[in-house]
Formats: C-alpha cells, structure tokens, sequence
C-alpha cells in the first residue's frame, strides 16, 4: 500500500442496486421480479433488506444509455434519483446514492435534486456523478454531439465545482422565520456563485437551503483514467473495479497518490472495490437467458459460488480497500443472500454501519461553508 498505507479501521460494505441485477439475464430468471421492475414496491423492498442488514449504503445505478432493440433485452430505467426520493421518507438507516449523469443535466438543476435528497432522508443522501459517452445518449437531447473522455471528464469537473457552489450558497443560517417582519430569509446570507468555465456561466443562489450535511457525499469512479483526476478533487467515496485483489490495491494507491498531489488527506476518502456476486446461483443458466450477444463478461472480480467463499474473498481482501460495493449479478435473490448468508459469514470482519449521516459513517466532517463571512 501507499500514503500512509492506511486502511478504514472498520469494513465498509456497500450494495449495487439496478434493474434485476448486473447481469443481462437475469431478469428472465424464475423469482426475479420482472413484472415489478417500474414499481415503487420492488425497488422498497430491496433497499429495506439492505438497510436491515446494516449496509453503509445502496448505489442505484442510472444512465441515459436508450433501450437495446434487442427484443429479449431489458427495456427501459427510472430515475435514479426520483427512487431515492420515494425510498428516503420510508426506509432509514441507509445511505442512499443515486447515479446522476452531468453531461446533458444542467448543474443547477442536479444541486436541487440532491439537496432535496438529501432533506427527505435527513441527511443520508449522496451522489454518483457519471458522464455520457455515446452518440446515441446525445441525440436522445439533441443539444450537443458526443465528446471525447477527457472533454467529458472536464466537463464533469465543473459541474461538480458548480453542485458544490450552489449548496453552499446559502449559509446555514439563512433562514431566519422572523414572522412579526415577514422576512422568512436574511438575504446576506445568500451568495451568487457567478462561476464562468469552459461549460457553464451560474450566477446562483440555489433556490434549496443548505442541506443537513451541507455536500452530500461524492462517489466517483477510479478505474477510469480518465476520471481519476476529477476524483482526486472531489470524491469523498472512490468506487473501483479490478480483475485482481493485487491490482485493486494498485489502483487503490494511485487513487491515494492522486488525491494527496491535489493537496487532500488521503485518509479523508475511502476506496471501495466493487465484487461481483452470485452466491449459490448458476452462471451457465444465467448466461443462456442473455440475449444474443450481450456482454456477460466480469467487470472486475467476480464470485460465483457459496457464501462462505466470498467471505473468504472479502477478508482477503482488506489490505487492497476500504471495504466494498457487492454487485449481484441477480435481484433480488443476490441481495437475499448477501444478507442473510455472507454477512453472517464475515463473524466479526464486519460490524454494521453506525448510526447517523452518510458523512458520519465514513468519517467525513460537515464542510464549513465556503462563502461564510463573504458580504
């Protein structure tokens, strides 16, 4: 390991949630919930044995990508963030954190969204930002034609600058209620962000209060190079994949190197190695039930087997992340039995997330506000 060779003291155990799992099959597999997809219940029921278990957080995956023309493929997404917001009021005791792609999303409206995300869960909201890389995702707006990575990833960058301006925008004191005057806000406390950059010209304020932990947390990619800069700046939860243990904790590393030459604590952001998980499952039925051609292949590692196994495979693990985001390849029986069958595996590898933020249970202070004191 590197920088400090530092590892989160206590495991940090994360849950991938999209569609019927990662795998392109899995939603023709008996018990998967097909029918359910598009409803409130299915994605309640999931994020509820997920908070039950005591997981640091979900990830609901989200993307502009159009459905397949492929008519055994699975057509069709909601919101991301619009299902962390139906979750948040019923379900506590888990952080939720919706992927919200920045590249035709304009930056004021994704630091309203997740502010808000962040008051109806008090304070357990975080955020993915993702960029879009396809022609096809561009004409679905029909504004800008597709970029290159790099211009995507700077792109994405200023968006993040802009987000993080805008929830500071208010003070946190802003609200003063004074009924006997009318004056509900001490307009001295409210700042213009007036950012000009390469994408976008904000003058702000928000129209959203400072949410309860003022930036919910970033979670950002760091297996692509191309990203890696913009998550040194302003990740406070890494997520990488890795064909290896040894390489992820290379890659874990590099993140670390990156993060301290952009002048950060290391030690202030967590890495967290996605698994790809099918526990007691069958990948050859599963394959089978992929559409024709569809990419079956592992993202990084991957664990078919019992749960004993992949326990094994977590524990082994700790010295390359501070802990991990468990993808099952398909829902929701992959959930099922990583809560009722690997965690209990883990003994005392794992203890359950504490109570409180999202921030407090990866050990992040609520940031001071950037225009305090600016008049």
């Amino acid at each position: 390991m590197g920088i400090g060779d530092t590892v989160s003291e206590r495991m940090h155990l994360a849950v991938e949630l999209g569609g019927a799992g990662r795998h392109p099959g899995a939603w023709r597999l008996p018990g998967s919930d097909a029918a359910g997809l598009f409803t409130a219940e299915h994605h309640l029921a999931l994020v509820r044995t997920a908070a039950r278990a005591g997981l640091d957080l979900v990830a609901l995956t989200d993307s502009f990508v159009p459905p397949s023309d492929d008519p055994d493929a699975l057509r069709g997404s909601l919101d991301a963030v619009a299902i962390a917001a139906r979750v948040a009021p019923v379900v506590p005791g888990i952080g939720l954190v919706p992927t919200a792609t920045v590249t035709h999303t304009e930056p004021f409206h994704l630091s309203k969204a997740i502010a808000t995300l962040d008051f109806v869960s008090a304070g357990r909201a975080g955020w993915e930002p993702a960029v879009s890389r396809t022609q096809a995702e561009a004409d679905l707006f029909g504004r800008k034609d597709a970029a290159g990575p790099d211009e995507l990833w700077r792109e994405a960058s200023e968006a993040i600058d802009v987000v993080v301006r805008l929830w500071d925008s208010w003070e946190d004191d802003a609200e003063i209620r004074d009924e006997p005057t009318g004056r509900f806000v001490d307009r001295e406390k409210l700042h213009y962000v007036d950012f000009s950059g390469e994408f976008f010209s904000v003058k702000g304020p928000s129209i959203t209060p400072r949410s309860p932990q003022a930036h919910p947390p970033i979670v950002l990619r760091g297996d692509d190079p191309h990203a890696v800069a913009v998550a040194a700046r302003w990740a406070d939860i890494v997520r990488i994949a890795a064909p290896t243990v040894e390489a992820a904790g290379e890659l874990r590393d590099q993140i670390r190197t990156a993060v301290a030459d952009s002048g950060r604590d290391p030690d202030a952001v967590t890495v967290l190695l996605d698994v790809e998980t099918l526990v007691g499952g069958d990948l050859a039925e599963l394959d089978a039930l992929a559409p024709a051609g569809a990419d079956t292949a592992p993202r990084g590692l991957r664990h078919v087997g019992d749960a004993a196994g992949l326990a094994t495979l977590l524990r082994g693990a700790r010295h390359a992340a501070d802990g991990f985001t468990l993808v099952p390849l398909a829902l929701p029986s992959g959930l099922d039995r990583i809560v009722d069958e690997v965690l209990p595996a883990l003994g005392d590898a794992w203890t359950p997330a504490p109570e409180g933020t999202l921030r407090e249970r990866f050990g992040l202070t609520r940031p001071r506000n950037m225009y305090e004191g600016v008049r």
